[in-house]
């Protein structure tokens, strides 16, 4: 290691650059990445789920790209679909033995009896926080810059909780819940990890002034968990009102912390405003598992015309598997696909139609081997 850092050395003490230029010559090529513990370059297996509509098309450039980078991943594949009853017993086992999981969008029938699988893996494998991440991509024009935005939604309860009936004919009564412990563990999960990311400020999501035992509870939590953060910045907001400023000034939020519908809202506008739901990676995850999917839900199942011309938007998908190659401890090959991507978008020759471009999914996809280091 003293060898490599040398030459460095010898440069900045033979001839004193200005700052800026010796921060951005220490920026582009790291000297010391971490440190791997014996065994951890061995490959890991990883459960996916082609999913629904343009899922096996997103999920098909994920695994092209991984192969060309030679990515120490390999793939269990596994057919489910969003009209199925529920999700077979050997899916469950397959991410319950690897713990990693990614997938493309499960279609979830618009009323009727049949409950969403998406729902059901989340119970199922108690993956309580959902994270998405919106930001904007260098060289992706949008209507406010400095967006920077983490969602973090509880996953299990709350009105996702499935608990429904008909009271008589004509009157139907859906029940919410909201627990203190769940409430508590996504808080602890939201401002752990604001300190793990150098991240200032969590603000807590509630609609406390209408619900006031059901969000005060969630409220509570989250303000005794803040107590543990004192270097954390700690705000709250109502959910209509989080609306409003989301759109006129988004910079201002950083880590956002809610209830199970408010975080599908916030997170799908939040993605809106900062370039799309096509660019914006997520994962949703637990004690024991995790699962990488596209970060905002809207559109991730696409439509027939974007399926039939084979121009759906990998890039969430492929930032969301970089996120999954960071989880697993392989932080060179996540930084080497995000980079990557990142140079595609910003050199606006393959963009797809939702970006304003007229590349094919697999046009994107060449682009973004081509750019790999």
């Amino acid at each position: 290691m003293a060898r490599r850092t040398l030459p460095i050395l010898n440069r900045v003490l033979s001839k004193p650059p200005s700052p800026i230029g010796l921060l951005s010559r220490l920026d582009t090529k790291r000297s010391v990445t971490y440190m791997p513990r014996p065994g951890d370059g061995a490959p890991r297996p990883v459960t996916l789920i082609p999913g629904d509509g343009i899922g096996p098309l997103v999920t098909g450039a994920v695994e092209q790209v991984m192969e060309a980078m030679h990515a120490p991943v390999y793939f269990e594949r596994y057919e489910i679909h969003g009209d199925m009853k529920k999700v077979p017993q050997e899916v469950l086992d397959s991410i319950r033995k690897n713990k990693v999981c990614l997938k493309g969008g499960l279609a979830t029938p618009v009323g009727g009896g049949v409950s969403s699988l998406n729902v059901q893996l989340r119970k199922e494998l108690d993956l309580y926080a959902s994270l998405v991440h919106c930001f904007n991509l260098p060289g992706l024009p949008t209507r406010h810059q400095n967006v920077d935005i983490v969602v973090i939604r509880e996953n299990t309860e709350g009105e996702y909780s499935g608990l429904e009936h008909e009271v008589v004919p004509g009157v139907v009564e859906s029940l919410k819940v909201i627990t203190k412990f769940c409430s508590e563990r996504v808080a602890q999960y939201a401002f752990e990890y604001a300190y793990l990311n150098n991240r200032k400020k969590v603000t807590a999501v509630h609609k406390a002034n209408i619900m006031k035992l059901a969000d005060g509870l969630f409220l509570e939590s989250c303000r005794e968990v803040a107590t543990k953060y004192p270097g954390i910045k700690y705000n709250e907001i109502i959910v209509d009102n989080c609306c409003m400023q989301l759109v006129s000034k988004p910079e201002q939020f950083d880590v956002m912390v809610t209830p199970n519908l408010y975080g599908n809202l916030v997170a799908n506008t939040a993605a809106g405003i900062a370039g799309g739901t096509g660019v914006m990676p997520g994962g949703n995850v637990g004690a024991d598992h995790a699962v990488f999917e596209q970060g905002a839900s809207a559109g991730n199942v696409g439509n027939e015309k974007v399926l039939e011309q084979k121009k759906a938007n990998p890039v969430a998908l492929l930032l969301s598997s970089a996120m999954m190659l960071r989880h697993l401890q392989f932080p060179s090959f996540a930084d080497r696909l995000e980079t990557a991507v990142k140079r595609v978008i910003s050199e606006g020759k393959y963009r797809t139609k939702d970006l304003g471009g007229g590349s094919s999914t697999q046009e994107v996809v060449d682009a973004v081997m081509a750019a790999l280091d």
